[in-house]
């Protein structure tokens, strides 16, 4: 074959990211914080954007021209009360589509859902049982301004070890009601029943945390306190549990009656007393910053009275920017040169896409939270056991999204529920196959079974893991007895030789 030179066209097509749709892709991840920081930077380099400080329940209609989201006037605008110029005005000539963008009309960012109109209900098909979970939890490890608040501090613990998504839920809610001092700041049986739980799933989870550094937290009160950290130092016996059970008389300095309820001297009773004086009875002081950093739900969520949901996005989190249509005509009309006329363009341009990107992500975050609310309205009902099999890409095809935009938008969103405040990465769970060829099973609705099984064996015939094996898939769930063995192991219940022995035991005693 002849080397000779010649020419061709050839036609390609290949994915450019622009700079806007990095933008678009950047807000779309970033928290609350982090979004009103970067309005706040671009509010001070854009001449043509301000901010819309009005009330929006108080808000007038535009008036002048000057604040308007009509294509007429090329000046558009998005306002934390609902709506928003999906196109971005008349001045938003060459931007690009950012992900999710869908060609939503105006909207107001709130939707209803109820189980007739959605089609969907409680135990509807929505978990596929597709791969695993989304467990990435560097979303809650932040920090601020180098210093680590005690919440992100115990976070960072609590999710080395808890494992179990229902007792990662359990566990938010108990860090979100410590006090300063670090007690508990609700009983077991008021978040039990805020959760939908049993009292002692709460009290098993609450002993995982009261074993979080710094010791002594999570006590719901001072002689508790005090004999968890007297417990890390192997010094909680029978005569020091008398004294921290008396702390009154201790105070009252009534010492005979100290003597006689301790069984111990004078001389070993002021040992003890001096030894409880070096114990911290507010341990969470320690953090000298604020103990917990309030999160404002980005969602609220409350009970339609169709029966569903009512689901609307936080409209105080709501950056509130406007494009001064009238100053860009001023400007424009004064530009002295093609330079000046095209720095003004281009920011007009940049102010307008930062509008529309702004309510993109107010709307997708919106999408991808009232599916979520759909596909877990067991939870929102009935309790954390209740929790569906739910992964990513479940969420992206019923929004018809890509699961990356899915996995951004639940980072660092947290949704307002009648039960509490979740992040929304926190419903996702994994799911275990059903033997007829129904639908999944949730991971965490097969471990609370293990354990019940467990529960309610007898002392004279313990389940093995065959056993639990064949008992299971007598209830539909496909299982293998290794899964068994893991679920177990990540439960703390110990083999069936050991519940024997120690089962044996306890009724020997």
């Amino acid at each position: 074959m002849a080397m000779t030179p010649r020419l061709d066209l050839r036609q390609s097509q290949t994915l450019v990211m622009t700079p806007q749709l990095q933008q678009a892709i950047k807000l779309l991840q970033l928290s609350n914080l982090e979004l009103t920081a970067y309005v706040d930077r671009e509010l001070e380099q854009n001449p043509l954007l301000e901010a819309d400080d009005a009330n929006a329940d108080d808000a007038d209609p535009p008036r002048d021209g000057d604040r308007s989201g009509d294509d007429q006037s090329g000046e558009s605008g998005t306002r934390g009360d609902g709506g928003a110029d999906t196109d971005g005005g008349g001045g938003g000539d060459g931007a690009e589509a950012m992900p999710g963008d869908d060609g939503l009309p105006d909207t107001v960012f709130e939707n209803e859902w109820t189980p007739d109109a959605a089609g969907v209900g409680p135990g509807a098909d929505g978990g596929t049982g597709r791969g695993g979970s989304f467990d990435d939890d560097q979303g809650v490890e932040r920090t601020l301004q180098g210093e680590t608040s005690l919440r992100d501090h115990l976070i960072g613990q609590m999710v080395l070890d808890v494992a179990q998504p229902a007792e990662r839920l359990i566990a938010l809610h108990l860090i979100d009601n410590l006090d300063e001092a670090g007690y508990l700041a609700t009983t077991v049986e008021a978040a039990a029943l805020q959760l939908g739980v049993a009292a002692q799933d709460v009290e098993g989870t609450l002993f995982k945390l009261q074993g979080l550094d710094p010791t002594g937290v999570f006590a719901r009160d001072l002689a508790e306190c005090l004999a968890l950290q007297l417990r890390e130092r192997d010094r909680y016996d029978p005569a020091m549990q008398a004294l921290v059970e008396n702390l009154d008389l201790l105070a009252k300095r009534d010492i005979d009656t100290l003597l006689a309820v301790t069984g111990v001297d004078q001389e070993d009773l002021a040992d003890m007393a001096a030894e409880l004086k070096t114990l911290d009875p507010k341990p969470a002081t320690a953090f000298d910053h604020e103990v917990a950093q309030p999160i404002t739900p980005d969602i609220l969520m409350r009970p339609s009275r169709k029966g569903g949901w009512h689901i609307e996005l936080n409209s105080d989190n709501l950056p509130r920017v406007l494009v001064n249509g009238r100053y860009y005509a001023e400007l424009s009309a004064q530009a002295r040169d093609k330079k000046e006329r095209t720095y003004i363009h281009e920011q007009y341009q940049a102010a307008n896409w930062l509008v529309k990107t702004l309510h993109q992500r107010a709307t997708t975050i919106l999408k991808v939270a009232t599916e979520i609310v759909k596909q877990q309205d067991g939870f929102f009902r009935n309790g954390v056991h209740h929790l569906r099999p739910l992964v990513l890409r479940d969420i992206a095809e019923a929004i018809g999204m890509h699961e990356s935009t899915v996995s951004r938008v639940t980072t660092n969103k947290y949704l307002g529920t009648p039960r509490g405040l979740f992040e929304l990465k926190y419903f996702f769970t994994s799911a275990i196959a059903s033997r007829d060829g129904g639908e999944a099973h949730s991971a965490e609705a097969v471990r609370t079974r293990i354990q019940a099984l467990v529960d309610g064996e007898s002392p004279s015939k313990i389940l093995s893991d065959d056993q639990i094996v064949r008992l299971l898939q007598g209830q539909g769930i496909d299982i293998a007895r290794r899964t068994v063995a893991k679920y177990r192991e990540a439960l703390h219940i110990p083999s069936s030789v050991q519940r024997r022995r120690e089962k044996s035991t306890a009724l020997a005693i």
